[in-house]
């Protein structure tokens, strides 16, 4: 068999030995596993990537679940804080973070996409075109092998022949030498001999002819099939490495695209940051909370070492007892607080607002007026429109009745003039608060109901005449007592915070309320809450969600379960408030 010189493939990792030994199908096998090992390398990096999507999609849906979280929620008292600079902020932060989420999606999408989607079909080809290339291998392996089979036959048979062409024409001549035998004999042996011969030449040519034919094969096989096999999987190989490279600088470019956004949303976080405004900020609690009341003046020194009748003195408590004044009561725990610590009404407050300070019920009237010109405006865009379907009916009958628009006109024009006495009424009361404010120019006063001004024609000024009601509210009514006692211990409790209402059972909200109006709680539907006040005939029943929020609610709106001994003990009491 000839020799024949090596072929290096795949970089010169791999020769090419003879396949019909088994160092040629060793390095076969080598190959095989070495491709698989390629692939799952591929599936294994394909594997990386999707479980990296899948944490990216987590971490945008939480970051949503947070932002949504913590969004003030519609109709609320906590939407309202959000007029601040700093919970401004706080609102954009969240906004801009929705936006992070969103780009943490995008690289999830864009992996998914541009690199697991890729190459799980890359990975499908590439199985199929490695085992067509391992089966032409395998196919030109079992011809090589088929191929040295039959030389190997033509090869025994011709020494078989040889052997025996040599055995007979030893015979010929051993039968030649002997005189005994006839010629008949020799004459078989020598023909014998020739037969022998020729067979050995046919098998002689034959092996010949094999011989040449297999080392054509085998050259072939070696030089040309063999090698163009193994650079096919050497170029799949390479497409391979070159694949798995790309993907890699792909999915460092997938989280590079995101970044110049990510980076926005980060400047705008800190540009709402910056936006923060403290002294804006204290500004609009300030017009939020004035009362619109100027600072009380100084309580003159009254000498008690004279004896005297334990009066009220004339001071800034009271009135000079000479000039016919009435005097304000004094004395009854709800009456006569200082202004700075008069205790918000929790109940249904009058329809004036007259329970509030001069400046909070002037912007209370101011919204409510601007509330029902609002309504008006809408009622009246009602009406135009309905009387230009009217005119367009009139004009054309076949599109409709006429007249059957006259009832709702009608309603309209009930409607709008019922708002309009409102507007009315309401700004009849705004003039008459914005008329009674004090000017900033003016000098300090007493605004409580215990003290009066020196000055006695300032006696019958609105503001000093006012006079605490129990529920914190304004009366115009004054005194006509004229001396009473003034014991320390009911100075001292003005101040005091009045006792919450006992719990006396809870209740289920049935219906979402949004309690708009003063002295109204809102509730969500489904939503659990104390009860502190049952129904007493008016459809209202008082409820409490914490400690700090508590108001009215319509009765058909919430199912009330009361605890019956809370409900025994809240009785007598309510017996003796009434």
């Amino acid at each position: 068999m000839v020799s024949l010189p090596h072929r290096s493939v795949l970089h010169g990792a791999v020769s090419a030995p003879c396949l019909c030994c088994p160092k040629g199908k060793d390095q076969f096998d080598n190959l095989e596993k070495h491709t698989q090992w390629g692939i799952d390398v591929l599936e294994k990096y394909i594997k990386f990537v999707k479980e990296r999507t899948e944490i990216e999609l987590s971490y945008a849906k939480q970051l949503r679940n947070l932002s949504k979280k913590y969004q003030p929620k519609k109709n609320s008292k906590e939407e309202e804080e959000y007029r601040y600079t700093s919970t401004r902020a706080f609102l954009a932060t969240l906004n801009e973070m929705n936006d992070y989420a969103g780009q943490h999606e995008v690289i999830s999408e864009n992996m998914t996409s541009l690199i697991t989607g890729e190459l799980t079909r890359y990975v499908q080809e590439l199985k199929q075109e490695r085992k067509s290339h391992f089966h032409d291998g395998r196919k030109a392996q079992q011809h090589i092998e088929t191929c040295w089979k039959q030389l190997e036959a033509s090869k025994r048979r011709f020494e078989r022949d040889c052997k025996e062409a040599d055995r007979a024409q030893q015979y010929f001549e051993k039968m030649d030498a002997d005189i005994n035998v006839t010629k008949a004999d020799v004459e078989k042996a020598r023909q014998q001999a020739q037969l022998r011969h020729q067979m050995a030449e046919d098998s002689k040519a034959e092996y010949s002819s094999t011989l040449q034919k297999f080392n054509s094969e085998q050259h072939e096989h070696y030089y040309t099939h063999i090698p163009n096999i193994f650079q096919k999987i050497q170029e799949m190989e390479e497409r391979r490495i070159v694949r798995i490279g790309e993907s890699m600088k792909t999915f460092a470019e997938v989280d590079r695209q995101v970044i110049p956004i990510i980076g926005k949303c980060l400047d705008e976080i800190t540009k709402a940051a910056e936006s923060v405004d403290h002294k804006n900020d204290s500004q609009m609690v300030i017009e939020a909370f004035k009362s619109g009341f100027e600072p009380p003046g100084d309580i003159e020194f009254e000498d008690f070492t004279q004896p005297m009748k334990r009066t009220v003195s004339e001071s800034s408590l009271s009135n000079s007892r000479g000039d016919g004044k009435s005097e304000p009561k004094f004395g009854g725990k709800s009456k006569g607080k200082l202004w700075p610590f008069i205790k918000k009404n929790k109940g249904a407050g009058p329809e004036d607002f007259s329970n509030l300070p001069p400046e909070q019920r002037r912007k209370k009237l101011q919204q409510k007026v601007d509330e029902l010109n609002r309504d008006i405006q809408k009622e009246l865009d009602q009406r135009d429109a309905l009387t230009k379907m009217k005119d367009v009916y009139i004009k054309n009958p076949q599109m409709g009745d006429a007249a059957s628009v006259d009832h709702r006109l009608s309603e309209l024009a009930q409607n709008i003039e019922k708002l309009r006495l409102e507007v009315q009424k309401f700004e009849g009361w705004l003039a008459e608060v914005e008329g009674r404010l004090p000017a900033r120019n003016e000098q300090p006063r007493r605004q409580s109901g215990m003290y009066e001004p020196q000055n006695p024609s300032a006696v019958n000024s609105c503001a000093q005449d006012r006079e605490s009601s129990p529920d914190g509210s304004y009366t115009e009514e004054q005194s006509q007592e004229t001396e009473m006692k003034v014991p320390a211990t009911d100075f001292d409790d003005e101040f005091d915070d009045e006792e919450p209402l006992p719990t006396i059972g809870t209740c289920k909200a049935l219906y979402t309320f949004e309690g708009q109006n003063e002295g109204t709680i809102s509730v969500a539907e489904g939503e659990m809450l104390y009860v502190i006040e049952e129904d007493k005939g008016d459809g209202w029943t008082r409820i409490r969600r914490n400690e700090d929020e508590e108001g009215y609610v319509p009765t058909s709106y919430v199912e009330v379960y009361l605890d019956k001994n809370a409900k025994d003990v809240y009785k007598p009491l309510q017996k003796i408030s009434e």
